[in-house]
């Protein structure tokens, strides 16, 4: 038995049972007490160290509870073989590894089309809903709930849906998950694996990388700012159609009805085709009424309908939501009704809070008069620039193109501002795999004569735009000088 002694009068301010505790730890950690070896009883503890058995027996019973040690009846107490035990030590050592990465890659300027304000939440509002939600202690909200999100908060989304979106639907129709990935991941079970899926090109990253994962085929068609049309969707043949009529990413563009009424009646034609709506950015329009969703107008159940809180609220509220048509939603009750919902039942409770009482409504009429003033300001400075050849997708959506009058290239242009702290990207990220060829290639030399840069303005002061803006002033006009230096 080993004898364990204590500077219990210095270090942190921290009750004495705690204390030995750590100390006791910290050693059996470091292996300076090896496994199987007796420890003092907590009279002896208690003793040596002038502190009172209580203190003692409490620092033993943390030990007992962490696995550190165990008590042999008749015997005392032994220490544990930890080797299975999880070492926070270490964790913490990553980490810091990880914040140093994240330090690194720190932008100045952050012109990223996904990023949102975060300084204007309502985070007082969420507090109290948050406290009052807890003080009801209502033991419901630890039990798993409906899978598909519960009832009262699908219920307040079709309500917000039919006035904002003008969809058809109710809460029966309606499954919640942790983000737009999971329905789509949920949807490979509905729709069985293998589908082929069509998707406009460029396009959004997540979701293609998501049905690659599905294990779907994905076939691509140029996008354009007319939006999809039939005849792309009737060469290609595919079952299902992903689609973003109301704002394309990342090209921002709108599907006129006409198109929209052709590719419905396409879908319609055969039982198993169906189109899914990535309603994104539907929220922020600033010019012009909203344009409502495709689902507003499908009369042949062929929509399924997918939207988020991730723009409009926070990315970390993990809450999106997906209207299936009736077909789809009794095959959901026969193949995926057993599942548990992936959205935790105290965040739901705290959403329908925050929407019945009128708190989100008025947070997104606050947002939208914030991002269209941003908007409006980096429209204005833009027109300021000589560089700038053509403004693209504007008036809706938290980014808009711009195509730039320079010999650099994207890449080249991104890689010197990131230099100088300014982050952003070009169009030709966006650009999907399938063309990764020398097609594809062909094709982005044939349409995009001059780099087309994003530029994101939702978590952007006024401030930080022209300083973004001036530092594209900087790398652009060290391009001119270097042309002008070579003749």
């Amino acid at each position: 038995m080993i004898e364990i002694m204590i500077d219990l009068q210095g270090g942190a301010k921290a009750p004495l049972y705690e204390k030995i505790y750590e100390y006791i730890k910290s050693e059996i950690v470091a292996g300076k007490i090896p496994k199987g070896e007796k420890l003092p009883s907590t009279r002896l503890l208690a003793e040596s160290l002038a502190v009172s058995r209580s203190t003692a027996t409490m620092a033993y019973e943390q030990l007992l509870a962490e696995g550190y040690i165990k008590a042999e009846p008749c015997r005392g107490f032994f220490v544990c073989d930890i080797t299975g035990l999880y070492q926070l030590r270490s964790t913490e050592q990553n980490s810091c590894r990880k914040t140093e990465k994240r330090e690194e890659r720190h932008c100045e300027v952050d012109f990223s089309p996904y990023a949102i304000d975060t300084k204007n939440f309502p985070y007082n509002i969420w507090r109290k809903i948050s406290k009052d939600v807890l003080l009801d202690d209502r033991e419901e909200l630890l039990l798993p709930g409906d899978g598909r999100g519960e009832e009262q908060l699908r219920s307040a989304i079709a309500d917000y849906l039919h006035q904002a979106r003008g969809v058809n639907c109710m809460a029966d129709d309606i499954i919640l998950g942790a983000g737009n990935e999971y329905l789509e991941i949920l949807l490979s079970q509905l729709l069985g694996r293998g589908q082929t899926v069509l998707m406009e090109n460029p396009g959004y990253p997540q979701a293609y990388r998501t049905f690659l994962n599905m294990g779907y085929r994905v076939k691509t068609v140029p996008a354009s700012e007319q939006g999809l049309t039939v005849q792309a969707v009737r060469e290609k043949n595919p079952k299902l159609v992903y689609v973003m009529p109301s704002h394309q990413f990342p090209l921002g563009s709108v599907m006129p009805l006409g198109q929209r009424l052709e590719i419905l009646k396409w879908a319609a034609e055969e039982e198993d085709r169906y189109l899914i709506e990535d309603d994104h950015d539907s929220e922020y329009r600033y010019r012009g009424k909203p344009i409502p969703s495709l689902q507003s107008i499908d009369r042949f159940g062929k929509v399924i309908y997918l939207g988020t809180f991730s723009k409009s609220i926070a990315p970390s509220l993990r809450i999106s939501y997906m209207v299936l048509p009736p077909k789809l939603m009794e095959r959901y009750r026969e193949v995926c009704g057993f599942y548990s919902t992936t959205v935790p039942r105290m965040q739901q409770e705290i959403l329908n809070s925050f929407i019945r009482e009128g708190h989100f409504e008025r947070h997104l009429n606050k947002m939208r008069g914030l991002y269209r003033n941003r908007h409006d300001f980096l429209l204005g400075e833009l027109k300021k620039r000589d560089w700038v050849r053509r403004v693209s997708g504007d008036h809706a959506g938290l980014h808009l193109l711009v195509e730039v009058e320079t010999t650099h290239t994207e890449t080249e242009i991104c890689a010197r501002v990131r230099e100088k702290g300014v982050c952003l990207s070009g169009l030709a990220q966006y650009y999907l795999e399938e063309d990764v060829s020398q097609n594809r290639h062909t094709e982005i030399s044939s349409v995009q004569q001059a780099p087309i840069l994003l530029l994101g303005y939702g978590k952007l002061s006024e401030t930080e735009i022209c300083r973004g803006l001036s530092i594209l002033d900087e790398v652009l006009s060290e391009n001119e000088c270097l042309k002008s230096a070579e003749t």
